[in-house]
């Protein structure tokens, strides 16, 4: 039988590279996108295997078109598609896409009869255990017991689809640490400050860090999970804690910029972050920093991901090769700006 793979949020930097990831190996792909959208010009092998479907997750109607074939076949859906955000306050665009498109995502699964369902959630939706334990999978989920609204809505579409597997749907779940690596989009906090350091404009040392891991390197393990994993489970796709510090040394030895050299103690980065938020959010960027995001990265991020290792041979690549293609595609997209 015809297998076809579904990948919503197709034209997101993950998304994206999951479309890469499955064409690379000869996979028919059908990517759903915004209607403006379109699919990045690195993910250029095997394009002729590769259709694109314009509609939002939002809208329950757009999803249908996805699944109409003549010839029999069956679906296996990678649910990439949704908002991030790093601020405490409520935002119901986040809701609408996180768990709303989600549903809509299920339901589609569930009228269509797709083969398998992965769903795409984050660490972000784990409870945060005191400093020192490692975090594992677990098996269900609440919004009550996290913080941050990005959190509590992953958390309440990641049950959503464990419910689904608990009756009968082949679901499962997978959550990726902080995504970084080549071709990231300037939307997100991390790739802003990664861009404005290789413009020169930052120059700050700060205490924190977080578990970071290169984009292929989760592509790779969403894609085996989608043919290795087991329904109704969970798999963290995480790396090792990375602290800012040490990504930006790293990206000063691949492109030859000076290291950041001033610090920036804490309670100062706290004390203007309200500031920089209500600036970013006028001229329409994704602030470097948030009282939120000063509280991830100062707090636990010990990830295990021994369980993806095992069941879904999941791999991680080096800091200095992942910076490297950082600094590769990234300076490259700021020369072609100017």
């Amino acid at each position: 039988m015809k297998q076809i793979y579904v990948v919503t949020g197709a034209a997101g930097h993950l998304g994206s590279y999951v479309v890469k990831e499955l064409l690379d190996r000869g996979e028919e792909v059908r990517a759903f996108v915004l209607p403006r959208e379109k699919i990045p010009a690195y993910v250029e092998r095997n394009r002729q295997s590769l259709t694109r479907y314009a509609g939002d997750v939002c809208d329950r109607q757009t999803l249908d078109q996805l699944f109409v074939t003549d010839e029999d076949a069956e679906f296996t859906v990678i649910h990439c598609a949704g908002l991030i955000s790093i601020s405490l306050g409520k935002n119901p665009k986040v809701y609408s896409v996180n768990v709303d498109g989600t549903a809509n995502v299920i339901a589609a699964c569930r009228e269509h009869q797709v083969r398998r369902l992965v769903y795409v959630s984050s660490v972000h939706a784990i409870p945060v255990l005191p400093r020192g334990q490692v975090m594992c999978e677990i098996s269900s989920f609440s919004p009550d017991r996290v913080v941050g609204y990005y959190a509590k809505t992953k958390a309440l579409a990641t049950q959503m689809v464990l419910d689904a597997a608990k009756f009968g749907m082949d679901a499962l779940v997978v959550h990726p640490s902080g995504i970084i690596g080549p071709n990231a989009q300037r939307s997100g906090n991390v790739a802003q400050m990664i861009s404005a350091f290789l413009k020169g404009s930052f120059r700050f040392l700060i205490k924190g860090g977080f578990d970071f891991v290169d984009v292929r390197d989760v592509a790779a393990g969403i894609v085996s999970a989608a043919d290795n994993g087991k329904a109704g489970e969970c798999y963290i796709l995480s790396n090792r804690v990375i602290s800012l510090v040490e990504l930006l040394n790293e990206l000063a030895k691949c492109s030859g910029i000076p290291k950041p050299k001033i610090p920036l103690p804490l309670w100062v980065a706290k004390a203007v972050a309200p500031c920089a938020e209500l600036y970013s959010k006028l001229a329409r960027k994704a602030p470097f920093f948030t009282l939120y995001s000063l509280q991830t990265i100062t707090g636990n991020s010990l990830y295990s991901n021994a369980k993806a290792v095992a069941e879904l041979a999941y791999k991680t690549r080096s800091l200095e090769e992942t910076a490297k293609d950082i600094v590769r595609t990234m300076t490259g997209n700021l020369r072609k700006k100017r």
